[in-house]
Formats: C-alpha cells, structure tokens, sequence
C-alpha cells in the first residue's frame, strides 16, 4: 500500500470565505446586541409601562415623565426590569436575527436575479452580489425582514413574555399594603428566571408563547420595513459619496461597514423611527395581548377585567378609546436609538472582525 504525501485539500475558497463571512456576522450581531441592550432597556421599559393597560402607569404625562417618575420612586433596578432575560435570550436572537436577515436577502437575491432577470434601473452592489431593480431590491429586502423575525421569534418571544411582565409590575403597588401584596402575589416577580418558572408553572408553554403570532404581525413589518427603508437610505448614501469623488470606483467598491459613521446612525435612526412610528398599534396590541393573561387574577379582584380575543379585538378596543397610537412617542425614542446603536455596531463590529480575524 503506498502512502501519499499530498497534503489534504482546503476547502474551496468561495466556501472559506462564506464560513469567514458567517463568522464576522455572528461576532458582529453578538457584539451590537449587547451594547444596545445595555444603552436603551429603560427606554424599552417605559414604552411598556405606557402602552400598558394598568391604571398603576395611568399618572405618566409623556415618555420623559414615566422614565423620571420610574427612576424616582422605585429606583434603576425597576427600569432594567427582565434585562436578565433579554440578555440571555436576546442576544442569540440578535444573532439568529441578523445572520438570517442576511441569508435571505442574499438567497432571495439570487432568485430574483436569476428569475426575473434584472435590467436597466438596477443598482450596483458591492461584495458581487447580484444587482437588482428597485422593485425587486423591495420585495427582497421585506420578505427577507419578515421571514428572518418569523424564524428568530421562536426565541424572541419568551424572553418578549418575561420581559414585559418585568417591566410592567410596578414595586410601588406591590408593597404599598400587605392585602395587596397578598393578591398580587400570583403576578410578584423577584426575577427574570423566576417569571420564567412561574409562567411555565401556572400556564405552561403555551403561556411562554403566548401572542406569538401578535408578536410576529407586531415585529414582522417593522423588520420588514425597517430594512427596506434601511437598505434605500444605505443606496442613497453611497450614490451621494459617489456625486461627491471624483473618481467614483472606490465608493461602489465601498462595504456598507465603511460607510462613514455618521450616514450610518442617519440611516438607521431614520429607518428606525420611521418603522416603529408606522407599527406602534400593532407593537400596543402585541404588548396588552401578552401581559393580560398574568393580570387576570389581579384585575379581577379591582373590577379592571379587560379581555382580549385577539390582536383585531385588541386595536378595535384601543381605537374606540383613541389609544391607537398610545406610547408611540416612547416606542420611536425607544427603536430608534436601540436601531441607530445595533445597526451601526453591527456594521463597524463585523468590519471590525473581518479586519482583524483574516
């Protein structure tokens, strides 16, 4: 038997690079989840307390109002409530999220591409990645933010539930008499793993994915058009760094991580607020669905029992009350930062890796 000295093969370098690529988005989501947690959960949390339907948030004037009554009267630890549960679980669903937004917009590129044969009107697109009309850029980029929130809401929604049940009990109310204590016990918190056992416990999975289809018909258009203004904003960026050169091959060359920093915060903030401020219903209705189950018992003994039948029941209530767009404001302060801080370190974080992991 003769031995071979051939070296074993490496693997082909579109493939090297693909696996190089995926890397650089995971490190890169990982690392821009995380930072914007930390920066934006109070504002998360006040846009849950007024969008709550509990008369204990009914004093708060304004987003600004709620975050200093909040901080005031039952201190930091009340607005980073459930902050456990979004950094444990909200961190790999930023992963999955981003990762897989990216790997259906280039998969549903490709089929674009190769379906509907792209012509004049097309744009061009860095890392060869196929050009595509306007149209298709469209429908690529919403079907690809819609599928990437349906996938990651299997994640996103129990960390969502525990979350908002933290960010919704008030201290205040809880230990304000000892009868009080005594019936809310049922909906008492001391964490965000407790929440975790006791939803599991007194409602089982179901209870834990509860609203997950509100979630996804609350969060997928966000996403979806969250990254269809973000990805135009990104188009026009580039076409105005092109206008201002004179030799214009390096900006159409230009990786979306080189864009200067402040096109990207320009880019996602107004992305952000512009998808938030448009699906602030959808994300009221979402919230109210997902936090009724666990103040029934409470809202029972006070005579405040409202029950939702769905997401359609939930907006018709909220708009015959004129509360439709209730917490609007909080939600665009909230997502656009939380958008601005994620999408810009996630493109600088993965250009990063990709510079210093070569």
């Amino acid at each position: 038997m003769e031995s071979s000295d051939e070296p074993l093969s490496s693997p082909p370098p579109q493939q090297q690079q693909q696996s190089y690529s995926l890397l650089h988005d995971v490190l890169g989501s990982a690392t821009a989840g995380i930072i914007s947690r930390i920066m934006t959960h109070p504002l998360d949390t006040v846009k849950a307390r007024l969008q709550a339907p509990s008369s204990s948030f009914a004093s708060y004037r304004g987003p600004i109002d709620a975050l200093i009554q909040t901080y005031r009267h039952e201190g930091m630890r009340s607005l980073y409530g459930g902050f456990g549960a979004v950094i444990v679980g909200g961190t790999p669903g930023t992963v999955l999220y981003l990762t897989g937004y990216a790997f259906f917009r280039d998969t549903f590129s490709s089929i674009a591409s190769n379906w509907g044969g792209s012509s004049g009107g097309s744009t061009f697109n860095s890392s060869n990645k196929p050009s595509l009309t306007q149209g298709q850029e469209f429908a690529v980029h919403f079907s690809s933010g819609m599928f990437a929130e349906a996938v990651t809401c299997i994640i996103y929604v129990p960390v969502d539930v525990v979350k908002e049940r933290m960010q919704v009990q008030s201290r205040e109310s809880l230990i304000s008499n000892k009868d009080s204590l005594r019936k809310l016990q049922s909906y008492h918190y001391n964490g965000s793993w407790d929440a975790l056992q006791q939803i599991i416990r007194t409602e089982g999975m179901r209870g834990i994915y509860r609203g997950y289809w509100a979630t996804l018909a609350s969060f997928g258009p966000f996403s979806a058009l969250y990254f269809v203004f973000y990805e135009r904003c990104k188009v026009w960026s580039k076409e105005m760094l092109q206008d201002n050169k004179t030799d214009n091959s390096d900006a159409k060359r230009m990786d979306d991580g080189d864009l200067p920093l402040h096109y990207l915060v320009a880019c996602s903030a107004g992305a952000g607020a512009l998808a938030s401020w448009l699906t602030s219903p959808l994300d009221m209705a979402k919230l109210r669905l997902q936090v009724q189950r666990g103040q029934t018992a409470a809202a029972s003994n006070t005579g405040q029992n409202t029950m939702y039948r769905g997401m359609f029941d939930c907006l018709h209530s909220a708009y015959k009350k004129g509360e439709l767009f209730r917490g609007a404001g909080a939600r665009v302060l909230h997502f656009a930062p939380a958008t601005t801080v994620t999408m810009t370190a996630y493109e600088k974080c993965r250009s990063f890796y990709a510079d210093t992991l070569r």
